[in-house]
């Protein structure tokens, strides 16, 4: 049995930089076993799986698997599917630009494609869900083994860690400096007494400090409980920081925007970009966007 597949670079406007996905078509032949298992072949932190939509109306399902497991939702296995589908010309983007909905287990994805004259596709994502906060985290102390770094290097004062979901949960940990979120790294031992069994047990560490004076954000995220080391970008936390940014910069009415950085200490440098949309002082919107490259085509080759 023979199943096509696509690999694009997320969040980046060239190869070999954003984060690497794989889209699996015509994944409705394939049994849960089997994405996971292509899933892990591949070793991206996700991998697309585009089947039927059960709605007419849509564009299609999307079941989303890291090497480890399935996930609800997650913001570059979205867009990059989005991209793939306008590739494809199963998304029709004759007037510039077009809006679908993905089918998601978070729920419903509307998510808007445009394609440029050198056909890099931009994508930008409509959270299924507003952000929610979480349970207390371990203290600032516990924190800062688990990512390696000094209780100093945290931010203080209203700047404390935090955990949101937009339907995947974070655990958000600000830090005082660039320098300090480049220092970071995961302590395995300390990660799995304090975090392994925690609601969110993927650590967020970010700061204001940048690298592209553009950006407002630089990021990283590990995310061993997926089997993910580090992620170079990635679009449900950047969705879900929007809760941690909204309560502490909230807005009348009117759009807000904020550029994330993210992948720069892999080699993988990513620029998403964050809109947080508001009306009589309350969130009413969150959107995540990013553009997308063609990487690469071809053929599984799987029994039966």
């Amino acid at each position: 049995m023979r199943v096509r597949f696509r690999t694009v670079d997320v969040f980046t406007e060239r190869p070999f930089a954003g984060n690497q996905l794989a889209v699996v078509l015509d994944a409705e032949v394939l049994s849960t076993e089997q994405m996971q298992e292509i899933a892990a072949e591949f070793n991206y932190s996700e991998t697309s799986f585009v089947l039927p939509p059960e709605a007419p109306d849509h564009e299609a399902r999307i079941r989303i698997f890291t090497p480890k497991s399935e996930v609800p939702f997650a913001g570059h296995p979205t867009i990059g599917a989005a991209a793939v589908l306008g590739w494809e010309g199963s998304v029709s983007l004759g007037a510039g630009s077009a809006t679908v909905i993905l089918e998601e287990q978070v729920g419903e994805v509307p998510v808007t494609v445009s394609q440029r004259s050198d056909g890099v596709i931009f994508a930008q994502l409509t959270a299924a869900q507003l952000p929610k906060s979480g349970p207390n985290p371990p203290s600032r102390e516990e924190l800062a083994a688990v990512v390696s770094l000094s209780p100093d290097d945290l931010c203080e004062g209203e700047h404390f860690p935090q955990t949101w979901t937009c339907g995947l949960p974070f655990l958000f940990i600000p830090v005082k400096s660039l320098e300090a979120t480049e220092r970071a790294r995961i302590d395995h031992d300390h990660w799995k007494q304090t975090l392994a069994d925690f609601w969110s047990a993927e650590p967020y560490v970010f700061t204001t400090e940048t690298v592209n004076p553009e950006a407002h954000v630089h990021a990283r995220l590990f995310a061993p409980g997926l089997g993910v080391g580090e992620d170079p970008a990635t679009g449900s936390a950047a969705a879900a920081l929007a809760g941690y940014l909204a309560e502490r910069n909230p807005q009348a009415s009117g759009v807000q925007n904020w550029i994330i950085e993210q992948g720069l200490e892999m080699g993988r440098p990513s620029r998403l970009e964050l809109q947080l949309h508001w009306h009589d002082t309350t969130l009413q919107l969150v959107q995540v966007g990013g553009s997308s490259v063609l990487v690469s085509s071809g053929e599984l080759n799987l029994p039966g």
